[in-house]
């Protein structure tokens, strides 16, 4: 068997999210008059001066305990807003494993912001971050959401931001909160204000409807993108967000169609003269990779979006599928049988020359290059058993992060901290199905399943850039 990734205008306002990096206390109140006259918002970097960090390739042994207090409220504000607030920073935080939230039950007398907080207090409920936060309602039905955070070890304020969105985007404004503690918690890229791209699989296993869906990464306002008519495969996003390409089945021919999330439009993209699937956006989003089956045989090509014209990368009489750039957009890994079994090759773009990387036991598929660049992440299955692992790009240092009966598909988070991938699990009765979709850390530690509605079963589940 040969494995691969075979197998509307529903964006917020909150791409209007504006985000401002302010100064304490007074200096906070005159940039904000300033900004009113302006209508401008301005950067201001806080000076990073303790030292508290999170060991994040290694993992904390110990995760930091973080204090989120309660939100105070200003004019008319939805304590319910303020309540979601406060619980997605948290359980975004807690999400990784890096950090440990202290329960409410324990912490001290609520501290207003703009009063220096008690640390002793704080130290005593063993508490090494506060957060403070404040939600005030503005003109326009927007939010601004002011928020302190402090090394209480070394009683210093290490972060201090303001965000500002439309109401109905309180979600969002918890997630950036969320990415920007995490940043300055730890120095890596935030990975919470994204979004999933996913197949949600409905009904019995030998009559399953096929939907594109798309959620935030905790799972939080699933939607679907496509209706129950027709089957479609391997969703993924534009570089930019504005797009997303596919496979879709429409009318019985499997071609690669793209789908504009702005006006719902979708385009199918190109006569290509054959099936072809498995699609890919370049980093710079000029470009889409794809297999094209031609006189039986599958290659690579590049479709150029600009031009509309077709490029071949692969040749000779063998199978060549799963394209995925490397973040410069110099080099592509993808997986081949060329060998006789299939193996992942890292094709050159500029040269035309392919590297065999990987020689492990086993066969690889599935690559997906990290945004980083350090690391390809891969499908492996030996001994009957499908693996989700990462390497180095010359397939050095192969580290297993999850084993099981069958999963597939995983896709890189901001950062290059996390993956998604899907699980299969084996039904008692050998007929149904259920897949779940999984998220694991680098270190093979922290695995979670993010939930689904009851009745959907989630695959090939595709992680998108930090959302603009």
């Amino acid at each position: 068997m040969f494995f691969c990734d075979v197998g509307i205008s529903c964006f917020l306002d909150c791409k209007r999210i504006k985000l401002q990096r302010c100064m304490h206390g007074k200096a906070l109140n005159m940039l904000k008059k300033i900004l009113n006259v302006l209508f401008l918002f301005v950067f201001f970097i806080i000076p990073a001066r303790a030292e508290l960090k999170v060991d994040i390739i290694a993992g904390a042994l110990e995760p930091i305990s973080v204090a989120i207090q309660k939100i105070e409220t200003v004019g008319n504000v939805s304590s319910d807003d303020a309540k979601m607030i406060r619980d997605v920073v948290g359980a975004d935080l807690q999400s990784t494993g890096l950090f440990r939230i202290v329960s409410r039950d324990a912490l001290p007398e609520f501290v207003e912001m703009g009063n220096l907080p008690d640390f002793q207090l704080w130290s005593a409920v063993k508490a090494q971050v506060l957060v403070q936060a404040k939600l005030s309602a503005e003109s326009g039905g927007r939010y601004n959401l002011e928020f302190y955070v402090w090394d209480v070890n070394s009683k210093e304020q290490i972060e201090a931001q303001s965000l500002v969105a439309s109401k109905k985007s309180a979600r969002r404004l918890a997630h950036i909160m969320a990415d920007a503690i995490y940043e300055r918690l730890t120095g890596e890229v935030g990975y919470f204000d994204t979004q999933i791209v996913f197949i949600a699989e409905t009904g019995p296993v030998h009559n399953r409807t096929k939907r594109m869906a798309i959620m935030d990464q905790d799972g939080y306002g699933l939607r679907y993108l496509s209706d129950k008519k027709t089957f479609v495969m391997s969703p993924h996003f534009s570089p930019n967000m504005q797009t997303i390409v596919f496979l879709s089945f429409r009318d019985d021919d499997p071609m690669v169609w793209t789908l504009d999330l702005e006006t719902g439009e979708q385009r199918r993209l190109g006569q290509f003269g054959g099936m072809n699937f498995a699609p890919r956006f370049s980093p710079d989003g000029t470009k889409i990779a794809l297999s094209l089956v031609k006189d039986g045989i599958t290659h690579i090509y590049e479709y150029d979006i600009e031009s509309k014209s077709l490029r071949q990368l692969t040749f000779g009489n063998s199978l060549n599928t799963s394209p995925s750039y490397s973040p410069d957009g110099k080099k592509m890994a993808f997986n081949s049988d060329r060998s006789g079994k299939q193996q992942i090759y890292v094709l050159d773009l500029e040269s035309g020359n392919v590297e065999r990387i990987t020689y492990g036991a086993g066969r690889y598929a599935t690559p997906a290059w990290s945004p980083d660049g350090k690391f390809i992440a891969f499908t492996k299955m030996a001994d009957d058993t499908f693996y989700i692992g990462i390497m180095d790009p010359r397939g050095r240092n192969e580290k297993i992060l999850a084993g099981g009966w069958y999963m597939e598909a995983p896709s890189w988070a901001p950062g290059s901290r996390r993956l998604v991938y899907y699980e299969t699990e084996k039904a008692l009765d050998g007929i149904e199905r259920i897949s779940h979709i999984r998220s694991v850390d680098i270190t093979g530690q922290n695995i979670y399943e993010i939930e689904l509605p009851d009745d959907v079963n989630g695959v090939e589940p595709t992680w998108s850039p930090k959302l603009p």
